[in-house]
């Protein structure tokens, strides 16, 4: 471990940007690490909170895709005690001068186009962060790890099934723990270790190498490009991670990773007092049970009022769910409200959606990919955008996507077959 006072010589640079096709409607209009995760939370709360329970004050949070909400939700960083006189959290956007800077073009380029404000800060080390992955990590046992070892560098590594290697920048460490070879998403990975996208660098050596690549390059990722460059030239060690850790960039896994938090014994612990996850606390009332409820396996956030039965789901603040609705296998974001007698299952429901009564959602034999995005939706997973109004006994199939506020006119049938896609014809404008 290292001394809470040996902290205040890290700055941690969240990577908090990136849009997000794969997410579809969930992150059209909000930034990636916006979106509303396990009722109560946002994504980029879990990265936040990490830096916090790790003693880390010096937070600069890196945008670009639509900030506005994500700008809103961190604010100061009261939540995560980071509204400070020295440190604290700090929202930097790309910004045009008359050295022609530009939109970020690439997550090493979104840190290199600020390495004014790096450069500035009196720390050793800086850790590189993402604001996208759902877990709960001590970063400074990670740092320990690197002093120890007089590390040039530290990546975090979590081991995968061989299947999923495809899909992330994998590594080989040698006896030592030395990072000998890094693939970009191999066809054939010759190790299951896969980069969390998570690094400490000492402040020199990140600099340099940044300016350096800048010199010969528009754009530059640090997995595709600085990491298997720097690995010939320093010490570069990797630091494995052997708790919870998900990647959340597709419905599935974002679905999935919901899910998680519902089993008897979820590997991630909310409850946990020493690695708290902190969000912005609202003043809502507590949760209200009609004497009809049914609830399995669910969490239940405040200011919910459920009368109808819910099942293997999580229902966010300020939901109410009206008589003889059953609501399984779902997500409900806040200030959404299930009609009597409407049943949703393997949805996910954007916040501000009005459901009128006895409709189904969800429920179909069908499985057939959206038409519009069958790379993205084709796992049965329905989803229903932000301020949506569904008027009553509607049926609604799997792999469906209903656009953000569209209205109960936009429906000219009574039934949506899977893989159909229901746009708003005349929207109203976009609300945060």
């Amino acid at each position: 471990m290292v001394e809470i006072s040996d902290m205040k010589r890290v700055l941690a640079v969240i990577l908090a940007g990136g849009a997000s096709e794969r997410l579809s409607i969930l992150a059209a209009e909000r930034a990636k690490p916006a979106v509303p995760f396990g009722g109560k939370y946002r994504i980029i709360d879990f990265t936040l909170s990490n830096c916090s329970n790790s003693g880390i004050y010096n937070v600069a949070v890196l945008t670009q895709f639509n900030p506005r909400s994500l700008a809103q939700h961190v604010g100061v960083g009261r939540p995560w005690d980071m509204d400070r006189e020295k440190g604290g959290a700090v929202m930097l956007q790309p910004f045009l001068s008359r050295s022609q800077r530009n939109w970020y073009k690439g997550t090493a380029d979104a840190v290199y186009q600020n390495l004014y404000y790096i450069i500035d800060q009196r720390v050793d080390e800086i850790m590189v962060l993402s604001a996208d992955h759902i877990y709960s990590m001590r970063y400074d046992q990670m740092l320990a790890s690197h002093r120890n070892r007089h590390a040039d560098v530290t990546v975090a590594v979590y081991d995968v099934p061989q299947e999923d290697t495809s899909r992330f920048g994998i590594i080989t460490l040698d006896h030592n723990e030395r990072i000998v070879n890094f693939e970009e998403k191999p066809k054939a990975a010759k190790s299951r270790l896969a980069s969390m996208g998570i690094y400490i660098f000492n402040k020199k050596v990140l600099v340099d190498s940044l300016e350096e690549m800048a010199s010969g390059q528009q754009g530059y990722d640090f997995g595709h490009d600085v990491l298997p460059d720097l690995i010939s030239k320093y010490q570069v060690y990797g630091f494995r991670f052997h708790g919870y850790w998900r990647d959340v960039g597709t419905v599935d896994a974002y679905w999935q990773a919901n899910m998680d938090l519902i089993v008897d014994l979820p590997e991630l612990n909310l409850y946990n007092p020493e690695n708290e996850i902190r969000t912005i606390v609202q003043g809502y009332p507590p949760v209200k049970l009609g004497p009809h409820a049914q609830i399995s396996r669910a969490l239940i956030c405040n200011g919910a009022i459920v009368n109808g039965t819910v099942i293997d789901s999580i229902i966010s603040p300020r939901v109410f769910v009206e008589e003889d609705a059953v609501i399984k296998n779902s997500i409900i974001f806040e200030d959404t409200t299930i009609g009597r007698g409407t049943i949703i299952e393997k949805s996910i429901i954007d916040k501000q959606v009005w459901i009128s009564r006895g409709c189904h959602i969800g429920m179909s034999d069908d499985y057939a990919p959206n038409t519009e995005e069958p790379e993205y939706l084709n796992t049965g997973i329905t989803l229903v955008g932000k301020g949506t109004r569904i008027p009553s006994e509607v049926m609604i199939g799997r792999n469906c996507k209903i656009e953000p506020r569209v209205e109960a006119s936009d429906f000219l049938s009574k039934t949506v077959a899977s893989g159909e896609t229901i746009k708003s014809k005349s929207p109203r404008p976009y609300q945060i």
